[in-house]
């Protein structure tokens, strides 16, 4: 015998997106680095892992508070992501901060982010995607 599912309750809390550094996380993990791999790479500015269920945790029930500083580090290490990458992912989850400008970056970088304007959105997945695949390939080489 099979009961009938129960309707959503009115006024139920609907589920919410993925934050950004917990996309971030969980994109590393779909991409074939496991959370055991993390812990093991992960390391922050003194040495120190973070436990690999902290970064389940972060992808399934982040906390209300951000990673500090150190823990962004070990997020970048356990990735492979720039920290800069971690930071802003960490800034969009935690308050809504998304970075529109390119201070500190050189004129070769803005040259190529003027390219990349205007673009559509396939486009840019397929620069991005050749990006990454090529920074890919550097870590690899141990370049």
């Amino acid at each position: 015998m099979t009961a009938a599912a129960t309707a959503r309750q009115q006024g139920a809390a609907e589920p919410t997106p993925a934050g950004a550094l917990s996309k971030l996380i969980k994109d590393a993990n779909d991409a074939g680095i496991t959370y055991q791999e993390m812990e093991d790479r992960g390391r922050d500015p003194q040495g120190k892992t973070l436990p690999r269920q902290w970064y389940q945790k972060l992808v399934k029930t982040p906390p209300v508070n951000p990673p500090s500083y150190e823990q962004q580090v070990a997020i970048s290490n356990a990735t492979g992501r720039p920290l800069r990458h971690v930071q802003e992912a960490a800034a969009r989850q935690w308050f809504q901060y998304e970075a529109t400008e390119l201070a500190g970056y050189d004129e070769e970088v803005r040259i190529i982010v003027g390219h990349l304007a205007g673009k559509s959105k396939v486009e840019l997945m397929r620069w991005r995607m050749m990006i990454e695949a090529a920074e890919r390939a550097q870590r690899e080489a141990g370049e």
